[in-house]
Protein backbone atom coordinates (compact mmCIF):
# COMPACT_ATOMS: atom_id res chain seq x y z
CA UNK A 1 0.00 0.00 0.00
CA UNK A 2 1.40 3.39 -0.98
CA UNK A 3 1.68 5.90 1.80
CA UNK A 4 -0.89 8.60 1.22
CA UNK A 5 0.14 12.14 1.94
CA UNK A 6 -2.00 14.69 3.69
CA UNK A 7 -1.75 18.09 5.27
CA UNK A 8 -1.68 18.65 9.01
CA UNK A 9 -5.23 20.04 8.76
CA UNK A 10 -6.39 16.94 6.88
CA UNK A 11 -4.98 14.70 9.61
CA UNK A 12 -6.62 16.85 12.30
CA UNK A 13 -9.99 16.54 10.59
CA UNK A 14 -9.65 12.76 10.39
CA UNK A 15 -8.66 12.57 14.08
CA UNK A 16 -11.70 14.70 15.01
CA UNK A 17 -14.00 12.46 12.97
CA UNK A 18 -12.46 9.35 14.57
CA UNK A 19 -12.91 10.79 18.06
CA UNK A 20 -16.56 11.61 17.31
CA UNK A 21 -17.22 8.16 15.86
CA UNK A 22 -15.73 6.45 18.92
CA UNK A 23 -17.07 8.73 21.65
CA UNK A 24 -20.49 9.73 20.26
CA UNK A 25 -21.69 7.64 17.32
CA UNK A 26 -20.53 4.23 18.55
CA UNK A 27 -22.14 4.56 22.03
CA UNK A 28 -25.36 5.92 20.48
CA UNK A 29 -25.69 3.00 18.09
CA UNK A 30 -24.99 0.49 20.87
CA UNK A 31 -27.90 2.03 22.81
CA UNK A 32 -30.09 1.98 19.69
CA UNK A 33 -29.35 -1.72 19.17
CA UNK A 34 -30.19 -2.49 22.80
CA UNK A 35 -33.45 -0.54 22.53
CA UNK A 36 -34.37 -2.25 19.25
CA UNK A 37 -33.74 -5.68 20.82
CA UNK A 38 -36.45 -4.90 23.35
CA UNK A 39 -39.00 -4.78 20.52
CA UNK A 40 -38.86 -8.55 20.26
CA UNK A 41 -38.44 -10.84 17.25
CA UNK A 42 -35.17 -9.79 15.61
CA UNK A 43 -36.00 -11.41 12.26
CA UNK A 44 -38.69 -8.85 11.49
CA UNK A 45 -37.35 -5.98 13.58
CA UNK A 46 -36.60 -3.13 11.14
CA UNK A 47 -35.17 -0.87 13.85
CA UNK A 48 -32.73 -3.55 14.91
CA UNK A 49 -31.56 -4.25 11.35
CA UNK A 50 -31.18 -0.53 10.60
CA UNK A 51 -29.15 -0.03 13.78
CA UNK A 52 -26.93 -3.04 12.99
CA UNK A 53 -26.36 -1.68 9.47
CA UNK A 54 -25.40 1.72 10.89
CA UNK A 55 -23.09 0.02 13.39
CA UNK A 56 -21.39 -1.80 10.53
CA UNK A 57 -20.88 1.50 8.70
CA UNK A 58 -19.47 3.20 11.83
CA UNK A 59 -17.06 0.34 12.55
CA UNK A 60 -15.96 0.29 8.91
CA UNK A 61 -15.33 4.04 8.91
CA UNK A 62 -13.35 3.78 12.18
CA UNK A 63 -11.14 1.08 10.65
CA UNK A 64 -10.73 3.11 7.45
CA UNK A 65 -9.67 6.28 9.31
CA UNK A 66 -7.29 4.38 11.61
CA UNK A 67 -5.69 2.76 8.56
CA UNK A 68 -5.36 6.09 6.74
CA UNK A 69 -3.77 7.78 9.74
CA UNK A 70 -1.33 4.95 10.36
CA UNK A 71 -0.36 4.62 6.69
CA UNK A 72 -0.08 8.27 5.74
CA UNK A 73 2.67 10.81 5.66
CA UNK A 74 1.55 14.06 7.23
CA UNK A 75 3.32 17.04 5.72
CA UNK A 76 3.52 20.34 7.59
CA UNK A 77 4.29 22.81 4.83
CA UNK A 78 5.11 25.52 7.38
CA UNK A 79 8.15 23.49 8.47
CA UNK A 80 9.53 22.93 4.97
CA UNK A 81 12.22 25.12 3.49
CA UNK A 82 10.51 26.47 0.41
CA UNK A 83 11.99 28.35 -2.48
CA UNK A 84 8.97 30.20 -3.87
CA UNK A 85 7.91 27.13 -5.80
CA UNK A 86 4.55 25.40 -5.78
CA UNK A 87 4.70 22.28 -3.62
CA UNK A 88 2.26 20.02 -1.80
CA UNK A 89 0.42 22.15 0.75
CA UNK A 90 0.90 25.41 -1.15
CA UNK A 91 -1.97 27.81 -1.62
CA UNK A 92 -1.80 29.04 -5.19
CA UNK A 93 -3.59 31.91 -6.91
CA UNK A 94 -3.95 31.61 -10.66
CA UNK A 95 -5.10 34.03 -13.34
CA UNK A 96 -6.91 32.33 -16.21
CA UNK A 97 -5.23 34.00 -19.18
CA UNK A 98 -8.12 33.19 -21.51
CA UNK A 99 -11.02 34.63 -19.51
CA UNK A 100 -9.43 36.76 -16.76
CA UNK A 101 -10.91 34.72 -13.89
CA UNK A 102 -8.82 34.43 -10.74
CA UNK A 103 -8.93 31.20 -8.73
CA UNK A 104 -7.16 30.09 -5.58
CA UNK A 105 -6.45 26.48 -4.68
CA UNK A 106 -4.63 24.70 -1.88
CA UNK A 107 -2.86 21.51 -2.96
CA UNK A 108 -3.87 18.77 -0.51
CA UNK A 109 -4.09 15.01 -0.12
CA UNK A 110 -6.64 12.96 -2.04
CA UNK A 111 -8.99 12.50 0.90
CA UNK A 112 -8.94 16.21 1.66
CA UNK A 113 -9.80 17.45 -1.81
CA UNK A 114 -12.95 19.54 -2.17
CA UNK A 115 -12.95 21.62 -5.33
CA UNK A 116 -15.92 23.71 -4.15
CA UNK A 117 -13.80 24.89 -1.21
CA UNK A 118 -10.60 25.38 -3.20
CA UNK A 119 -8.92 22.16 -2.02
CA UNK A 120 -7.28 20.40 -4.95
CA UNK A 121 -5.82 16.89 -4.80
CA UNK A 122 -2.10 16.75 -5.49
CA UNK A 123 -2.90 14.00 -8.00
CA UNK A 124 -5.27 16.17 -10.06
CA UNK A 125 -4.13 17.23 -13.54
CA UNK A 126 -4.04 20.91 -12.54
CA UNK A 127 -1.97 20.24 -9.41
CA UNK A 128 0.47 18.12 -11.38
CA UNK A 129 0.80 20.94 -13.92
CA UNK A 130 1.41 23.51 -11.14
CA UNK A 131 3.90 21.70 -8.90
CA UNK A 132 7.37 23.14 -9.34
CA UNK A 133 6.17 26.40 -10.89
CA UNK A 134 6.95 29.86 -9.49
CA UNK A 135 5.17 33.22 -9.45
CA UNK A 136 4.59 34.56 -13.00
CA UNK A 137 5.11 31.09 -14.53
CA UNK A 138 2.63 29.80 -17.08
CA UNK A 139 0.61 26.69 -16.23
CA UNK A 140 -1.06 24.82 -19.06
CA UNK A 141 -3.85 22.36 -18.45
CA UNK A 142 -4.37 20.29 -21.57
CA UNK A 143 -7.48 18.27 -22.27
CA UNK A 144 -8.78 16.66 -25.45
CA UNK A 145 -11.13 19.62 -25.98
CA UNK A 146 -8.77 22.53 -25.29
CA UNK A 147 -5.81 23.92 -23.40
CA UNK A 148 -6.42 26.25 -20.48
CA UNK A 149 -3.63 28.66 -19.66
CA UNK A 150 -3.03 30.15 -16.23
CA UNK A 151 -0.45 32.51 -14.79
CA UNK A 152 0.72 31.93 -11.22
CA UNK A 153 0.10 35.21 -9.37
CA UNK A 154 0.69 34.16 -5.75
CA UNK A 155 2.03 31.26 -3.70
CA UNK A 156 1.70 30.97 0.06
CA UNK A 157 2.61 28.28 2.57
CA UNK A 158 0.28 28.12 5.57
Amino acid sequence: MDRAIMTVRGAELLREELKNLKSVDRPEIIKAIATAREFGDLKENAEYHAAKEKQSFIEGRIAEIESKLSNSEIIDVTKLSVSNKIIFGSTVTLLNIDNGNVVTYKIVGEDESDIDNGLLSYKSPLSRAMIGKSIDDLVELKSPENTQRFQVTDISYH
